[in-house]
């Protein structure tokens, strides 16, 4: 089947949160905002974040993942409380490949909201959904052996630990070579 009729809800609940795909108006600066708080930590891993983006490159990022999304390349949702509608961060499907049926999660949270199990709640849901809808045999997260927060969660959700590509990557600074776990799922 074209993976572009494959059905993808565009928003997902679960007992604390709401996930949804970026294609509202003001989700931009809604991010952006939550980038500025959270900064310090982005910084250290995503190299996207070296910097605080403007609210319209925000705006940019957004729109090109909803073009993703509709492409059916990826699935990135922003994650909102269900009670209060905080904005708690964004979590992904992506790496997508439909021929052999795989796929990576990506996420960061608005760190405000760090240490409430919101983030494992989501990857657990987006898990979910990569296996039991979208039929994926396999999906990985993969992160840097030192960031034991980011790491945290495929090990609570039960993800195995394939191995430590040694001197894989760079730092978000680009100061010094990495380390890259991978954790992987099948089914």
């Amino acid at each position: 089947m074209n993976p572009i009729l494959i059905d993808v809800p565009l928003q997902i609940e679960t007992d604390r949160l709401i996930l949804r795909a970026p294609l509202q108006a003001g989700d931009g600066n809604v991010v952006n905002q939550a980038i500025k708080y959270s900064i310090n930590e982005l910084k250290q891993w995503l190299f996207l974040y070296n910097a605080i983006p403007t609210v319209e490159e925000t705006e940019i990022i957004l729109r090109n993942a909803h073009i993703d999304f509709l492409k059916r390349e990826s699935f990135r949702y922003l994650i909102f409380h269900k009670g209060t509608n905080d904005f708690i961060g964004t979590a992904s499907l992506h790496g997508i490949n439909w021929k052999i049926s795989k796929c990576e999660i990506g996420y960061w949270i608005n760190s405000q909201f760090s240490g409430n199990g919101y983030m494992t709640e989501a990857v657990s849901e987006l898990t979910n959904l990569g296996f039991q809808q979208l039929k994926f045999r396999r999906i990985e997260i993969r992160c840097e052996s030192t960031n034991f927060k980011s790491r945290s969660i495929p090990e609570k959700l039960g993800f195995e630990l394939e191995g430590t590509l040694r001197n894989d990557d760079l730092s978000a600074d680009g100061s010094k070579l990495t380390d890259t776990c991978i954790y992987s799922m099948i089914k």
